[in-house]
């Protein structure tokens, strides 16, 4: 098990995304795949507020209200993570926007208190000193039990940390990068030491690249078996594919699917405490499972590792 933060709460080694959910995920198999997360000694599941604006016919927060029709009667089964800055009615981190999502995000996930909550993306037009206090306020009234960071630069997690320590608000306990095999840039060139630095837990999204890292997409034709085909697409080419192949000798070896290892890879780097996978239908969900137990090898790691630099990203 892993810590979040320096909480003491210990996390089970993989977060359950859940961006599927209210879009290709019905309510019933949203509702059995939260059962078996949980069963499988799951312990902290991510959403947004935002999830799924994008689909035809939603608004968002539909995510927010599946998990809330289990959480209604499992509360106590699973930490809950969400996030705010992006849903089409609640947009940037005012004040004001940030206290009234989170008031929408508590009546759909219809619990008194969100576990974790993420500032989702930077608001370059609100003030940070702001947000950070409407943060605070929400931790002082119990509404929200931890804050922590999504997609910020370096520079403006170290300001907001340094804003912590100046008047005493409520610090961050983690951070959400994007990071992967085939996205590793952004993480690693500053991020990182600042996580290491200052005790935060890193749990990294889209770590299996829209499905590229399981070997669902290895020709054009492929791409056009789902709705994250496109997506995928840009990691079709010599790099992405050579890693890819690599991670389907090390699954062949082991007697695991091609994305336990491309987490398992995750998970072994340096700050990273838990990655983030979601499943869209129950069969889906053992692979990202049995991550949170297989152990690489060094040489495995070293070797995915020099494919990963080539792609350079």
């Amino acid at each position: 098990m892993a810590k979040l933060g320096r909480t003491g709460i210990e996390i089970y080694p993989l977060i359950l995304g859940t961006n599927t959910f209210g879009w290709t995920t019905g309510e019933a198999e949203a509702h059995r795949i939260l059962d078996a997360f949980a069963d499988a000694g799951g312990t902290l599941v991510d959403t947004a507020d935002s999830y799924s604006a994008w689909a035809p016919g939603n608004t968002g927060g539909e995510s927010e209200t599946v998990i809330g029709t289990w959480l209604a009667k499992h509360r106590d089964r699973l930490l809950i993570a969400t996030k705010v800055s992006q849903h089409p009615e609640y947009k940037g981190l005012s004040a004001a926007n940030v206290k009234a999502a989170a008031e929408a995000s508590l009546q759909r996930l219809r619990t008194d208190a969100i576990d974790v909550y993420y500032a989702h993306f930077d608001d370059a037009d609100t003030p940070l000193e702001e947000t950070v206090a409407a943060f605070d306020a929400l931790v002082t009234e119990g509404k929200v039990r931890h804050i922590a960071v999504s997609n910020y630069s370096p520079e403006r997690l170290r300001e907001w940390l340094d804003i912590t320590e100046a008047t005493g608000a409520a610090r961050p306990v983690a951070l959400q990068p994007k990071y992967s095999l085939v996205s590793r840039a952004s993480f690693e060139a500053g991020l990182r030491d600042i996580a290491v630095a200052e005790d935060l837990s890193v749990f990294p999204y889209h770590v299996l690249a829209s499905g590229f890292l399981t070997g669902k997409y290895r020709t054009e034709s492929d791409l056009e078996q789902s709705v994250r085909g496109g997506a995928a697409a840009k990691h079709l080419n010599p790099s992405g594919l050579a890693i890819v192949e690599r991670l389907d000798r090390i699954a062949q070896d082991r007697g695991v699917a091609t994305a336990s290892v491309a987490l398992a890879w995750a998970r072994s780097r340096p700050g990273v405490t838990a990655p983030i996978a979601g499943a869209r239908a129950l069969d889906q969900l053992a692979p990202l499972l049995a991550s949170a137990e297989l152990e690489l090898t060094p040489d495995e790691i070293d070797e995915l590792t020099a494919l990963s630099d080539v792609v350079g990203s």
